[in-house]
């Protein structure tokens, strides 16, 4: 931001903001904080963002029929951003997950560390190998993997651990690796929230032996339906990709003892959709300036709403740069803070903030892992984690600012400074 913006966005914070702590709040029968039309509110946190780009290359596909083209080129040129050898993409990231089991070429009653605080499909294909998943907790400073207590769940069994990065947070994954290292584990990461975020320099994604992305509309590189699996060694690589591609096994060196296994596979087809891989080319080109638009938006809002009694953000490392999926997470106080979550997000909703409660699954509380017909090895029943619970107790959904936002941002601002100076009222 150039000194001139810089010095309108503090001037209109300042302005919103005295005039907030003098007026009623919106819930009592006050003007709101925050006033730009919804039209421009719904522009400014739009995503996904697609434009003549992906427009021209799809109705280039579509007059050309040059459409299997596009994921070799797809391919290729991720593996170039990642630094990464081997790349394969998939119809989905479920499915990229579900190849990279495949890879592993554990024996049915392997263990796996997985966190419970993620989306089913993490887990859940396990069980088409016989997998178990061990419940790990997270920590409640940034939702993400709790080394600590993988610890002390650890059996005779474990052979890997699965780390997601929540909402486009590294996880410690020096920690990580340390722990990983000292029990001869092999690491899995599921980076579909967090592509184009690094940790000590490095891609999250391609920190372990696997990993895997997605670019479901949602996603950080959305391409509407796609997934990507990278990997370090040509085993892996030539598994996962001849379990989706009965195709592909054809094409391996002559020395794969997986080229036997062409125009059959092992049985699966993930071939991503063409038109995908086009559209996920293109997000590819802009995904570090998209993420860092964002990621100032967010630091813009977060690192003045935070001095606040009682909200905090996820804590990020220095050596950590993050992205962000979805939302921007804050985590609320209540004894902090002095009146209830509850009325938060009412009381910001009045003012015009797109705010909400922030619930994330927990899956070992879900039937399909307690039953145990659905496994050939059934996971350990696990009542509470500790980690998962006080996250979604405590946190607040914000909508990701995609666009130039700092008129928006200011009136977010204000509206939480507005709130906290009427926090009495909130109380009971």
């Amino acid at each position: 931001m150039d000194q001139t913006s810089r010095r309108a966005f503090v001037g209109a914070a300042v302005s919103v903001a005295a005039a907030g702590r003098l007026e009623a709040l919106a819930i009592d029968g006050g003007a709101k904080a925050v006033t730009i039309p919804g039209d421009q509110h719904a522009a400014l946190t739009k995503w996904p963002r697609y434009g003549v780009e992906e427009k021209a290359v799809v109705a280039e596909l579509l007059d050309n029929n040059r459409f299997y083209q596009e994921i070799p080129l797809l391919e290729d040129e991720s593996r170039k951003y990642l630094k990464i050898d081997y790349a394969k993409a998939h119809n989905n990231g479920t499915n990229a997950l579900m190849s990279m089991y495949f890879a592993t070429g554990f024996p049915p009653g392997t263990e796996i560390l997985v966190p419970s605080y993620t989306a089913s499909a993490t887990i859940v294909p396990m069980r088409f190998f016989g997998y178990v998943p061990v419940w790990v907790d997270i920590r409640p400073d940034t939702a993400t993997f709790d080394v600590e207590h993988a610890r002390r769940v650890l059996t005779a069994k474990t052979k890997a651990m699965v780390v997601m990065h929540s909402w486009g947070l590294p996880c410690d994954m020096d920690a990580v690796e340390a722990f990983a290292k000292e029990k001869g584990l092999v690491v899995l990461e599921d980076a579909a929230q967090a592509q184009g975020a690094t940790f000590q320099g490095k891609q999250l994604g391609t920190l372990g032996a696997m990993g895997i992305y997605s670019y479901q509309l949602s996603k950080v590189l959305p391409a509407v339906e796609g997934g990507m699996g990278v990997y370090h060694f040509r085993e892996h690589y030539e598994l996962a990709t001849a379990f989706g591609n009965y195709d592909l096994p054809a094409s391996f060196p002559a020395d794969s003892p997986y080229r036997k296994y062409h125009d059959t596979g092992f049985g699966p087809k993930f071939r991503i959709h063409p038109i995908a891989a086009a559209i996920a080319r293109q997000q590819l080109k802009k995904l570090d300036s998209s993420s860092k638009l964002v990621a100032s938006n967010v630091r813009k809002l977060n690192d003045r709403i935070t001095q606040l009694a009682g909200l905090s953000d996820q804590k990020r490392r220095p050596d950590a740069r993050r992205v962000h999926w979805s939302g921007n997470i804050l985590f609320f106080d209540q004894a902090k803070a002095g009146f209830s979550k509850e009325a938060l997000v009412k009381a910001l909703q009045a003012e015009g903030v797109r705010a909400a409660h922030a619930p994330y699954p927990e899956q070992h509380k879900f039937a399909l892992y307690r039953e145990p017909q659905w496994w050939s090895h059934a996971p350990q029943i696990v009542d509470r984690l500790p980690g998962c619970e006080q996250v979604n107790r405590t946190s607040v959904r914000l909508p990701l600012m995609t666009g130039p936002a700092d008129e928006l941002i200011a009136q977010y601002a204000a509206a939480f400074e507005k709130v906290w100076a009427h926090r009495e009222k909130l109380q009971g």
